[in-house]
């Protein structure tokens, strides 16, 4: 199935647009027509006032699409949660990890809050479901799941730990992102993409049978990438083509600038209240 009509808003974003709240965050409203879902709730303070003032209503979302276990992507769990009866879940198993950073050597807490996490534990087992690997979350609408990572040149973006000793790197395996069919190729949003963002292109390219790459939207965590990574990363873009690059949340500056200076006007830099129609 593809779609002929396909609506997504950023709803958190760092950036933000007039009368909008922002914060280091990332959350992309998606619909369909049929169906209405959420990728991602930002750290929480941003994503209910915002969709307010948008207009959309989050009591309506049908599916939560969790990309990883991080903070800054699960803190408005509860609120959806609380207000949204329906919704249903959707995320790998290994997002509810303790996960940690490093802040000038000490460990810093990553991943989800205890009031998110007990907002997932008290869903009920039929709307909760695990996503080890690929699946149809709806007709035309797929996960990837865990994605391969084959790329010589892209990691997690960061130094990120399992233990708060900071001896066991994290792999971040839960990372993942959504594509969406659409008459003019896929449409991919992202949260992170700590799998590499080539790598999950290529997956979900792979699951479309060989659909162009139409639309990229999302963070792409090239915050810390030094020049070698940014520049496979923008000469692999160049052979997939995409029309259109909505670079958001933690892509960082020099990886926006080298996405203008490759892609032009097929850039637009993300922020929340944009909205795309494809």
């Amino acid at each position: 199935m593809t779609f002929d009509s396909l609506k997504i808003t950023i709803l958190v974003d760092n950036n933000a647009g007039d009368g909008l709240l922002s914060e280091h965050g990332l959350a992309l409203w998606i619909d369909t027509g049929e169906r209405r879902i959420l990728l991602d709730t930002g750290q929480g303070g941003c994503l209910l006032p915002n969709a307010e003032r948008l207009g959309i209503d989050l009591t309506r979302t049908d599916a939560l699409v969790i990309s990883h276990g991080h903070y800054d992507h699960t803190g408005g769990m509860a609120g959806v949660l609380k207000i949204a009866p329906h919704v249903e879940v959707y995320c790998h198993p290994a997002v509810v990890v303790p996960r940690y950073g490093s802040d000038s050597g000490k460990p810093k807490p990553l991943g989800i809050q205890k009031e998110c996490m007990r907002a997932l534990d008290s869903l009920p087992v039929r709307r909760m479901h695990w996503v080890p690997d690929r699946r149809e979350l709806y007709p035309g609408v797929e996960l990837t799941g865990t994605v391969d990572r084959k790329t010589a040149f892209e990691d997690t973006g960061g130094r990120f730990y399992l233990d708060p000793e900071l001896t066991r790197p994290d792999p971040i395996e839960d990372d993942m992102a959504v594509g969406i069919r659409t008459r003019g190729g896929v449409v991919v949003c992202v949260g992170c993409c700590h799998s590499g963002l080539i790598n999950t292109l290529n997956k979900i390219l792979s699951q479309s049978g060989g659909s162009r790459l139409r639309a990229i939207i999302g963070g792409f965590h090239l915050l810390n990438a030094d020049h070698n990574r940014v520049k496979s990363t923008v000469r692999a873009l160049e052979t997939l083509s995409p029309e259109l690059i909505v670079p958001c949340h933690c892509t960082g500056n020099q990886a926006v600038e080298a996405l203008k200076n490759a892609f032009g006007d097929g850039v637009i830099p993300g922020s929340s209240g944009l909205t795309f129609e494809f």
